[in-house]
C-alpha cells in the first residue's frame, strides 16, 4: 500500500470513529484521545512513525469492527483505541478511570492481562489456553475485541510468509471462530473459517469459489422463481418485511462435500432464503408463525426439518425459524424467519441484546454463563462445545502458568515454584533451589498466579527436604518428594548398617540379627529403618549402640534365661510403595529433532510439501497441510497442531506417489506413458492399473520419487503426451 493510500484508509477510519464517538456527552473524552494521539505520534521519530502508521491502521481496523461489525458500545471503542498508547508507554491505565470512565478501565486491565501471553504461541493450541484467556479477560468485551484483533490480522494475512500464514488460519478454526459462534456472530465465524480454508488448503477453496461464481447466474435466477408468489402473498398481509437469498459459507460447503461425499453440483441446499420482519416487540412470534403457515401453504415442508428456536432460544441468544420446504424443480430450499432484533442478534451476538434489553441484558448474559460454566469442566466434551463461559472467577481453583519457552501449565490454585518444577519433570523438583518468576528470583515457597513465566533454578548439591511436604499441593510432588525421601532413607540405612557391623567386628563382637531386633525395640523403634535412620543423622552415636548390645547380651548369659527367638519378619521394613506418578513429558523442538514421527498414509507427504505435525496416540504423524483431513484436525484438535518442516536438502529418500491419469484410449497411449517414466532419472514405477471404456481410459500409476519438483517434472510431461486429458495426485 502507498503512503497516500495508507494516509487516506487512515482518514476514512478516523472518520467513521470519531462521528460515533462525537456526540454532547463525550466531547471531552474525544478531546483527550486526540491529545494522547497526537503526543504519541510527535513522540516518534521517522524512522518509527511507518511502523506505527501500520500498527495505527490495525487499532482503528479493530475499532471500526467493533462498531459496524460488533455493534458494541462507546467504552470498547475507546478501550480498544488506548490499549496501544499503553502498550507502548505513551499513557498510563491507572488514569483511564478518571478520563474515560471505570468500565474502559476494567476492559484495559483485561487487555494488558491477556496481552501478556498472547505472543506465546506455543500455548496457543492448548485447551489450557483457552481457559486462562477466559479466566483472565474480566468483562465479555475484552474478548469482543481479541476477535476483532484477530479478524484484522486473518483479512491482512496474505502478505505474511507461510508459517504466519499457517499460525493464524489453525488459531481462527480452534479457537476464534468456535469463540465467535458461541458468541452468536456467525458472520464474523464464517468469514474467519472461510480465510482458515483459503490459507490452507486454496485447492479447495478456489474450486468452490469458482463453482459458486459459475452457478451465480442460474442460482439468483432460481431464487426469484421462488420468492417471487412469496411476495405477492406477504404483501397481502400488510406485514412489513424484507426478503433475501443467503449462499452459504465456503466452509460450510466444503464441510457438506466431505460429509455427504457428493459433487458440487448434488449440493441441494446451497442457499438460505431469509424473511426479516419489522415486528413490534409484543408480536414478533405471532407474526413469524403467520409467515411460517403462508410459506407451507405455498410449498410442502419437510416436518423433519423444523427448528423451532423462537418458544426455546438457542443457549448464545439466537432465536429464529427454520424450515425445509419442496420448491420448483422439486428442490429443497432452506427458509429462516425473524424479525429485525433478532437477525441483529444473530448478526452480532450478545453485543446486540444490551442493544435491546439495556440493563436486564446482564441477567440474561448471567444466565448463559453460568448454562456454560459445567461445560468448560465437562472432560468429555470437545473443545469446541466447551468455549463461552466469560466470567472471571470461573477458574478460581486452577491457575495456568507458563514455561520460559511459552507452554502453558495448569495447576491447582495455591500451587508453588516447587509444585511447578515437579510438574515439568521429577528430576527438576528434586534439584529445585528456587525460581524466577516474570524475571524476578522467588524461593521455591513462592504462590504462583496466572499468567506467570516460571524459570527455574537447580543445583546438583541439592536433595528433598522433609519441610517441602509441608508447603506443596499436587499430588505428583507430594508422592514424588515421599518417593524421594523414602529412597534416601534406604539409602543412608544401608549405609548405618554396615558401619555398626565394621565397628563391631572391629571390637570382636559377634553381631546376631535376634539380639539386635531385641534391643531396637528396647530402644522404642518400630521399625528397624527409624532405628538405623537415627544412626546416620547421627541421634545415635554408634559405640554407645554397641555398648548397649553388649550389656544386654551379658545380662541375658547372666540370667540364663531362655528367650523365644522374636522373628525378624515382624522387623522387618516393608518396601516403600511405588508411587505412580504420569510419566513425564517429551518436550520437543519445531523441527523435529530426534524425534520419531511418521508420514501420514491420508496424504502421502513427500519432501518439498507444505507439512505440519501432528500428535496422535500412535506419536507423532506428518500431514501435507492441504491434507483431506487437515481441516478437521485444526478445527477438533488445534492444541495438538506443531510446525514442522523439512530441513536440509533432499536426502537419498524416495516416496511412493499415486498419480491418475484420464484421457482418450488411444494404439500405444499407455507405453508412451511407461516409457517417459521409465527415462526420468531418480523415477522408479511401482505398479499400474488401467481400466478402459467406450474410447476414454482412467487409471492409477504408482511410482518412487524423492521430492515435490521431480513429481512436477513428471507430472508436467505426461500431461504433454497426446491424448492425456489430466494427471492428478490422489491422497
Amino acid at each position: 500500500m502507498s503512503n497516500k493510500e495508507k494516509a487516506n484508509e487512515l482518514k476514512a477510519l478516523y472518520r467513521k470513529i470519531y462521528r460515533f464517538l462525537r456526540n454532547d456527552r463525550s466531547a471531552e473524552k474525544v478531546g483527550i484521545l486526540k491529545r494522547i494521539g497526537r503526543e504519541y505520534w510527535q513522540s516518534l521519530s521517522e524512522n518509527d512513525r511507518q511502523d506505527a502508521e501500520d500498527q495505527l491502521l490495525r487499532v482503528m481496523k479493530t475499532a471500526v469492527i467493533t462498531i459496524e461489525e460488533l455493534g458494541l458500545g462507546q467504552s470498547t471503542v475507546y478501550a480498544a483505541l488506548l490499549f496501544l498508547f499503553i502498550s507502548e508507554g505513551k499513557y498510563p491505565i491507572e488514569k483511564a478511570a478518571q478520563d474515560f470512565g471505570n468500565e474502559v478501565e476494567v476492559i484495559l486491565n483485561g487487555l494488558s492481562k491477556t496481552n501478556r501471553f498472547s505472543d506465546k504461541r506455543a500455548a496457543v493450541g492448548s485447551e489450557n489456553y483457552v481457559k486462562l484467556l477466559l479466566s483472565m479477560a474480566e468483562d465479555i468485551r475484552v474478548v469482543f475485541i481479541l476477535i476483532a484483533r484477530h479478524l484484522v490480522l486473518m483479512r491482512e494475512v496474505k502478505n505474511r510468509s507461510d508459517a504466519e500464514k499457517l499460525n493464524l488460519s489453525v488459531e481462527s478454526a480452534y479457537l476464534y471462530a468456535p469463540l465467535s459462534h458461541r458468541l452468536g456472530l456467525y458472520t464474523v465465524k464464517s468469514e474467519l473459517e472461510d480465510l482458515s480454508l483459503k490459507y490452507t488448503d486454496r485447492e479447495t477453496y478456489d474450486y468452490i469459489a469458482h463453482k459458486l461464481n459459475e452457478t451465480k447466474r442460474s442460482r439468483d435466477k432460481y431464487i426469484q422463481e421462488f420468492i417471487d408468489p412469496i411476495k405477492k402473498r406477504l404483501d397481502k398481509t400488510g406485514l412489513k418485511y424484507d426478503i433475501k437469498g443467503r449462499t452459504k459459507s465456503i466452509h460450510s460447503i466444503q464441510n457438506k462435500l466431505k460429509k455427504q461425499k457428493v459433487e458440487f453440483e448434488s449440493i441441494y441446499d446451497l442457499f438460505a432464503i431469509r424473511i426479516i420482519l419489522d415486528s413490534p416487540a409484543e408480536l414478533e412470534k405471532s407474526q413469524c408463525w403467520q409467515v411460517y403457515s403462508i410459506i407451507t401453504d405455498m410449498y410442502q415442508p419437510n416436518p423433519k426439518r423444523l427448528k423451532d428456536w423462537l418458544s426455546i432460544p438457542k443457549s448464545n441468544g439466537y432465536e429464529s425459524l427454520h424450515i425445509t420446504v419442496m420448491g420448483p424443480a422439486s428442490r429443497w430450499v432452506e427458509v429462516q424467519i425473524r424479525t429485525r432484533r433478532m437477525d441483529e442478534i444473530a448478526e452480532r451476538g450478545f453485543a446486540a441484546h444490551w442493544k435491546y434489553k439495556g440493563v436486564k441484558s446482564e441477567s440474561a448474559l448471567d444466565e448463559w454463563l453460568s448454562s456454560l460454566r459445567e461445560s468448560l469442566d465437562n472432560k468429555e466434551l470437545d473443545i469446541k462445545d466447551k468455549l463461552g463461559d466469560f466470567k472471571l472467577d470461573l477458574y478460581d481453583e486452577e491457575i495456568f502458568v507458563f514455561t520460559p519457552k511459552g507452554d502453558l501449565h495448569k495447576l491447582p490454585k495455591g500451587s508453588t515454584v516447587l509444585d511447578f518444577a515437579f510438574a515439568i519433570h521429577s528430576k527438576l523438583g528434586a534439584t529445585c533451589v528456587s525460581g524466577r518468576v516474570n524475571g524476578k528470583n522467588v524461593p521455591i515457597k513462592h504462590v504462583l498466579k496466572s499468567g506467570d513465566q516460571v524459570e527455574i533454578n537447580t543445583s546438583s548439591h541439592q536433595s528433598p527436604k522433609q519441610d517441602w511436604l509441608s508447603f506443596v499441593v499436587t499430588s505428583k510432588a507430594r508422592n514424588k518428594i515421599r518417593q524421594l525421601l523414602k529412597e534416601e532413607a534406604g539409602k543412608q540405612v544401608d549405609i548405618a548398617k554396615e558401619t555398626v557391623e565394621r565397628r563391631m567386628k572391629n571390637r570382636k563382637i559377634d553381631m546376631e540379627d535376634a539380639l539386635m531386633m531385641q534391643l531396637i525395640k528396647k530402644l522404642k523403634y518400630k521399625t528397624v529403618t527409624d532405628f538405623y535412620v537415627d544412626i546416620a543423622s547421627e541421634k545415635l552415636d554408634v559405640n554407645w549402640v554397641i555398648d548397649r548390645y553388649v550389656e544386654l547380651g551379658a545380662k541375658e548369659s547372666e540370667n540364663r534365661e531362655v528367650h523365644p527367638i522374636a522373628s525378624a519378619e515382624s522387623f522387618v521394613m516393608n518396601a516403600p510403595a511405588q508411587e505412580t506418578s504420569s510419566s513425564d513429558e517429551m518436550i520437543i523442538d519445531q523441527n523435529l529433532t530426534g524425534v520419531d514421527y511418521k508420514l501420514a498414509k491420508c496424504c502421502n507427504p513427500i519432501f518439498g510439501d507444505d507439512i505440519f505435525g501432528f500428535v496422535s496416540s500412535q506419536g507423532i504423524k506428518i500431514h501435507r497441510v492441504n491434507c483431506p483431513n487437515a481441516q478437521d484436525l485444526f478445527t477438533r484438535f488445534g492444541y495438538r497442531i506443531i510446525k514442522a518442516r523439512w530441513s536440509g536438502k533432499t536426502s537419498g529418500s524416495s516416496y511412493t506417489i499415486i498419480l491418475r491419469v484420464i484421457g482418450n484410449d488411444h494404439i500405444n497411449i499407455v507405453a508412451n506413458l511407461m516409457s517417459i517414466i521409465s527415462k526420468e532419472d531418480g523415477v522408479q514405477m511401482r505398479s499400474i492399473s488401467i481400466d478402459s471404456n467406450d474410447g476414454l481410459f482412467q487409471g492409477n500409476i504408482a511410482v518412487m520419487l524423492a521430492n515435490t519438483n521431480m513429481l512436477e517434472q513428471l507430472m508436467k510431461k505426461l500431461k504433454a503426451v497426446k491424448g492425456v486429458k489430466a494427471v492428478s495426485r490422489v491422497n
